[in-house]
């Protein structure tokens, strides 16, 4: 059985959230960016459970966080040569409608300024439930579609009110989604080659959310659950960190 690996330990993390504070209050990451989340829509309450500590944090329907483009540069990964991983450990609840679910990212579809973002239930190319790594080195929709449609996609759909760890990975050639710590792979989608790095916004890259992302110019793709603890890296993790940070559910 592999060890846990706490995010903290690992190179390359940018910031990482356990969500230990009280409802109305900011979420300050720990690590080299302490990174303050603020509540968009109302106080998010915290639960007595929890994945690093004794709390979590509550998201309900059509609230979400965020942290300006300006208050986190470090979260903005431009370029060719590109790395990210984003890793969540949360609780999936159920949405009013089935819409896809954001978890956590710099993905503004409203202003054409997608980077990177991962979802659940994206909806995309016959999937549902499972875990996507959304990447953009264009910031606008895939040429000859509406909307994105690059993305790594599982296999195997995000069970509800059970914690479980997911995550993806990309290193500026393919993105990888990960599911309780394993690459849940699925055939031409996981792992999805994407050469060319991530798209580069300039001075005005899109803001890090948490729980929702912007889209025909308001708020939506709402995700519903707990959240225990939230990672962002500007590299890869390889498939024994992964498989490690996923000890702690």
């Amino acid at each position: 059985m592999t060890d846990k690996i706490h995010p903290i330990d690992l190179p390359n993390l940018i910031s990482f959230w356990d969500f230990q504070e009280q409802a109305g209050e900011l979420r300050v990451a720990k690590g080299p960016h302490p990174y303050a989340l603020t509540e968009q829509a109302g106080p998010m309450m915290r639960v007595d459970e929890g994945v690093f500590s004794d709390h979590a944090m509550r998201i309900d329907y059509r609230q979400w966080l965020s942290v300006s483009k300006f208050d986190a540069p470090a979260l903005d990964i431009p370029g060719e040569e590109a790395q990210v991983s984003v890793v969540a450990w949360l609780k999936r609840g159920l949405k009013p409608e089935g819409e896809c679910e954001f978890v956590a990212g710099l993905w503004d579809e409203t202003h054409k300024l997608r980077q990177y973002g991962m979802f659940l239930n994206l909806g995309i190319w016959d999937s549902a439930d499972q875990v996507c790594g959304h990447v953009s080195k264009i910031g606008g929709p895939t040429p000859g579609y509406k909307y994105c449609m690059d993305a790594s996609i599982g296999q195997t759909p995000v069970t509800r009110d059970q914690w479980c760890c997911v995550g993806f990975t990309y290193d500026s050639q393919q993105a990888m989604s990960y599911y309780n710590g394993k690459l849940d792979a699925r055939q031409d989608r996981n792992p999805y080659p994407y050469p060319g790095g991530l798209f580069d916004g300039g001075e005005r890259p899109a803001n890090f959310t948490v729980g929702s992302v912007t889209r025909s110019g308001q708020m939506g793709n709402f995700f519903v659950g707990t959240i225990g603890g939230l990672a962002v890296f500007n590299r890869a993790l390889t498939a024994h960190e992964m498989n490690g940070l996923a000890q702690w559910v």
